[in-house]
């Protein structure tokens, strides 16, 4: 079975000014099968001689098909329904996924993915069509894909998804039934890495054109994963159960999987103790000593490539004048807020790319970042006071945040940061999936984010800069 956490991103939203302020690179956080705590578990009934898992997925989905997907939480149930050209093998790394080989010609420009022969979970052949097909839906403007411009690297890509190009000026196209080539704008030696994302993943062309969005419903879901999604239930889970035609079928070993909604983090973590879920895919950071202590083997952390920041609305007056903005970077303590809030390993971020990120060597920080709080705060006061704020005319805004578990540590820090050199801030939470939809519309003052890079190339994260 592939991995059932890949790392992707959060929110993106490249018309808002942005700064990275609060670090989570590298570190990702995942609770392990654990014993039963003294509550006996009320657990999903499992049909016998069967293996079922139940996971906790952190938020409710909004959606099911890859083109329109946004969230780690949609990713983890479509990366075991799905499967790309390529996927993860499992250090990570690109492994053939419907692709059994591929080869790049010496400019790097035109690749050709040659495709083993695998069928949907319906019988019908996935072929080199459904790829073209699936690279052009994503891409069509009727689509509206957020995520469309991450596929930009393919020829005519950006003109097709502006409406500026028909479809077939696309650079991908279909050899054979089995052969799909794919042209680039630039060499991309990072193209494999894409290839596992849900952006790439095909759909099947002739269950689309039969039943149109609604193919991802579960009573028309076709997948050519280990699982087909068997219910969707709002509010309590998503099933998937074991897709018999998936080419890999026999080493699949777990027969059903529940993704539940678990945006609580202390209750899902007593759920697991109890053994009601056996994984949750987050947990709160400044618990993990703790867990650590009391239950060896309960708490597990792996590389996560991701940065949390908040973005500035560009529309609002204050923060078009650069003092302030960079007022507002320089008087948060990062050190307390990783070091003595989060304490899962975290580190400051200073820098949007963070360390770790293949290909890339890490910028040197600000100069500020290495001067004491108390010489920040005092400079923060005085490019406030240049600015025109004081304490007759006080900064007064708003930052609008998740309700999971890291933001809720470290925004009320932020807020006691931002007050102690005279910025009133008051804070609003929202259920993750509420609050990046508050985000897309602009309606906010300050937003905190997230962004986990989609693929392992400082690409992943230096392309939001582009408006």
């Amino acid at each position: 079975m592939p991995s059932i956490d890949k790392a992707h991103r959060a929110w993106r939203n490249p018309f808002l000014s942005s700064l990275a302020l609060v670090g989570v690179a590298l570190v990702g956080l995942a609770i392990g099968l654990a014993a039963c705590g003294p509550q006996a578990p009320v657990r999903a009934p499992c049909p016998a001689g069967k293996v079922c898992l139940e996971y906790g997925n952190v938020s409710e989905p909004v959606t099911l098909d890859p083109h329109k997907a946004t969230g780690t939480w949609e990713d983890r149930i479509l990366s075991e329904t799905l499967v790309g050209l390529t996927e993860d093998d499992p250090a990570g790394r690109p492994a053939p996924g419907v692709a059994e080989r591929w080869e790049v010609t010496p400019d790097g420009l035109v690749w050709t993915f040659h495709l083993r022969r695998a069928v949907w979970s319906d019988g019908a052949p996935v072929t080199a069509d459904d790829f073209v097909f699936s690279l052009r839906r994503i891409l069509s403007p009727e689509t509206a894909s957020e995520y469309a411009s991450l596929l930009y690297l393919i020829v005519g890509a950006e003109a097709f998804n502006e409406g500026k190009a028909p479809p077939e000026a696309l650079g991908v196209r279909a050899l054979d039934p089995r052969t799909l080539e794919i042209r680039l704008t630039h060499p991309a030696p990072y193209l494999p890495e894409l290839a596992k994302h849900h952006t790439m993943f095909p759909v099947p062309k002739h269950a689309v054109e039969k039943w149109g969005d609604a193919w991802a419903q579960p009573e028309h879901y076709v997948a050519n994963g280990p699982y087909v999604v068997k219910s969707w239930r709002l509010g309590d889970r998503v099933t998937l159960e074991k897709n018999p035609r998936y080419w890999n079928a026999d080493k699949v070993c777990i027969d059903r999987v529940n993704f539940y909604p678990t945006s609580d983090a202390a209750s899902a973590e007593r759920r697991v103790r109890r053994g009601e879920l056996d994984v949750n895919a987050d947990i709160q950071s400044n618990r993990i000593a703790f867990l650590r202590e009391k239950a060896p083997g309960y708490v597990h952390t792996y590389t996560y490539l991701g940065v949390a920041y908040l973005a500035f609305n560009n529309t609002v007056p204050a923060f078009r004048d650069p003092r302030v903005r960079r007022a507002l970077a320089m008087s948060i303590d990062r050190d307390f807020i990783t070091g003595k809030l989060l304490r899962g390993g975290q580190i400051p971020a200073y820098a949007f790319v963070p360390p770790g990120v293949a290909n890339y060597t890490a910028s040197r920080p600000p100069a500020w970042a290495a001067w004491p709080l108390e010489k920040r705060q005092a400079e923060a006061r005085r490019l406030l006071a240049a600015a025109g704020y004081g304490p007759n005319r006080p900064l007064k805004i708003s930052i609008k945040h998740r309700n999971t578990p890291d933001p809720m540590l470290f925004m009320p820090a932020i807020q006691a940061d931002w007050k102690a050199v005279g910025v009133q801030t008051e804070l609003i939470q929202n259920e993750g999936q509420i609050a990046y939809a508050a985000y897309r519309a602009r309606d906010f003052v300050v937003a905190d984010a997230a962004w986990i890079a989609d693929y392992n190339d400082p690409m992943s994260f230096l392309y939001l800069m582009q408006s």
